[in-house]
């Protein structure tokens, strides 16, 4: 049920003020929209680029699955988990957002002259597979935060666009038609006084 308004000069100032105000606010709100489509993108691409390496570094480890399982006492999965993840954190469009930074490893502790060749290289791979698994984990949570975002957004543009600015104008008309109404009322009766008034004078 629409509220009822006072067609009055008081309520027109303050509608124009609030359509005012809606206008100047609808510019910014559609650019942050924007902003926030175009990381929305970027995070999309990004986490696309990291799908696809985790795709071929998969590839690559079923290589090693056969001679992995030979090698003794290397735990090759421990070393590969990362000892800490750093995510670092930036505004974009007014929304506080992560970023990944990087990863750090514990220290490797083998005999490098007793152990397999194929184990460096085994153990790079590995921790490159749990950096890039680190990096869409935070790229996910990047990508979930600008999409809230983005929704709040899309919902304040959308109450300003098609609710609040056409209310505010519609209004603003009813009220320029009531005030118009009653000043040609005015002068119309203006005009009948002055007539009884010139009236009777010419009768006098």
């Amino acid at each position: 049920m629409a509220k009822r308004v006072n067609l009055t000069r008081p309520e027109l100032k303050k509608q124009r003020d609030a359509l005012s105000r809606f206008s100047r606010f609808l510019p910014m709100l559609k650019l942050k929209q924007q902003l926030l489509q175009v990381a929305m993108g970027k995070v999309d691409s990004e986490l696309q680029g990291v799908q696809e390496k985790l795709t071929s570094l998969e590839e690559q480890f079923k290589s090693y699955s056969a001679i992995v399982r030979e090698c003794s006492g290397i735990n090759l999965a421990k070393v590969a988990v990362p000892s800490e993840v750093k995510v670092g954190y930036e505004n974009i469009a007014g929304a506080e957002v992560p970023y990944f930074d990087k990863v750090n490893f514990p220290p490797l502790e083998y005999d490098f002259f007793t152990t397999p060749v194929w184990v460096d290289g085994a153990i790079r791979d590995l921790r490159q597979f749990s950096a890039l698994y680190a990096a869409e984990d935070v790229l996910r949570k990047r990508n979930e935060i600008l999409k809230k975002e983005l929704s709040r957004t899309l919902q304040r543009v959308n109450l300003f666009e098609k609710v609040k600015i056409p209310e505010a104008q519609e209004i603003i008309r009813k009220i320029r038609i009531k005030l118009g109404d009653e000043m040609a009322a005015a002068v119309a009766r203006a005009k009948a006084a002055k007539a009884k008034v010139t009236q009777r004078v010419d009768n006098d």
